[in-house]
């Protein structure tokens, strides 16, 4: 549905975007990560027209962006960083400016308005002046505007922000609804909402794609994906240890931070699978008569993912 292929963008000497290269298809929500200034709005607006490529090709569809620019981007909703909107109009005529942009009228147009601002909630403020507005009922109401004409392909651009944990949770469920019939690209700061709403990721950093696969595929390149924690209740640390390294499977047995009594060590492995492993030291534990509170397995932590692929610890994402 969207194919970029190696994409380049530069301002000046300055680099934006290298060779970017990617594809998505309906039904993939796409999390589009990477630290301040890695390229992302950059990419962005070159798959939405606003602004061209240095080098490179982007078919939204079987359509070439460059060649049939207008029929390429009819295909598309585009969700801005900025929401950028009229602000002396209300919400409803703005939405009707836009329907009528699109090519509704009549009865059409005012069912089409109705329903985005019943989906995007914006029943209490659709006669309010958009300049008076919060920033979270601006935001949705460039949301609206994105889907207004029900396009093929939805490009947003941190598309929660400035909105309340009801309201993120209500835009996550609508994004992850329509990303069953739609291609989504979304581009977000928060790492929460790639494993709450997306199946696929891309990271860039500089301009570069340094990792593409799922969210889950992600977070097993943290350090301590896949090893298994262990908690037991009144037992010394000493005795613990010669147990669990003694069970098969064990590389290595650490201790994590403990208190009230509680024994915390994470356990790592090579030969086994963490389920099968996590058994066998259930039986282990068992026939110690350990009292165990915890026995999970680590799935991994995308904010040290990230931070390790991008080479740099100390940036957020964005």
């Amino acid at each position: 549905m969207v194919k970029i292929d190696r994409l380049s963008k530069y301002f000046g000497a300055k680099k934006a975007v290298s060779e970017l290269s990617f594809s998505v298809n309906v039904g993939d929500v796409l999390g589009f990560i990477g630290p301040n200034g890695a390229g992302k709005s950059t990419t962005m607006r070159v798959i939405t027209g606003f602004i061209p490529a240095s080098t490179g090709s982007v078919f939204i569809g079987d359509v070439n962006l460059d060649e049939n620019p207008l029929a390429a981007k009819s295909r598309i909703g585009y969700l801005p960083e900025n929401a950028p909107l009229y602000s002396n109009k209300s919400v409803s005529e703005f939405l009707h400016f836009i329907a009528s942009v699109r090519g509704f009228s009549g009865s059409d147009r005012r069912r089409r308005v109705g329903e985005v601002i019943e989906r995007c909630f914006l029943q209490p403020v659709r006669n309010q002046l958009i300049d008076t507005l919060s920033k979270g009922y601006k935001h949705r109401t460039c949301f609206a505007q994105a889907i207004l004409h029900d396009p093929e392909i939805l490009v947003l651009d941190e598309p929660t922000d400035g909105l309340d944990p009801n309201q993120k949770r209500e835009i996550r469920r609508l994004i992850r609804e329509m990303g069953e019939k739609k291609a989504i690209i979304l581009s977000t700061h928060i790492l929460e909402e790639v494993e709450a709403v997306t199946n696929k990721v891309l990271l860039i950093s500089d301009g570069e794609k340094v990792f593409e696969g799922t969210p889950e595929k992600l977070k097993r390149l943290s350090e301590h994906a896949g090893s298994i924690v262990l908690s037991v209740l009144d037992q010394e640390k000493s005795s613990v240890f010669a147990v669990i390294e003694k069970v098969k499977g064990v590389d290595k047995v650490e201790s994590l931070p403990s208190a009230g009594g509680v024994l915390r060590v994470r356990i790592s492995h090579s030969e086994k699978g963490p389920e099968k492993l996590s058994q066998d030291i259930m039986r282990a534990a068992g026939k110690e008569k350990w009292r165990v509170s915890e026995l999970k397995v680590q799935e991994g932590n995308l904010e040290e993912v990230f931070a390790k692929l991008t080479n740099s610890p100390t940036r957020g994402a964005a």
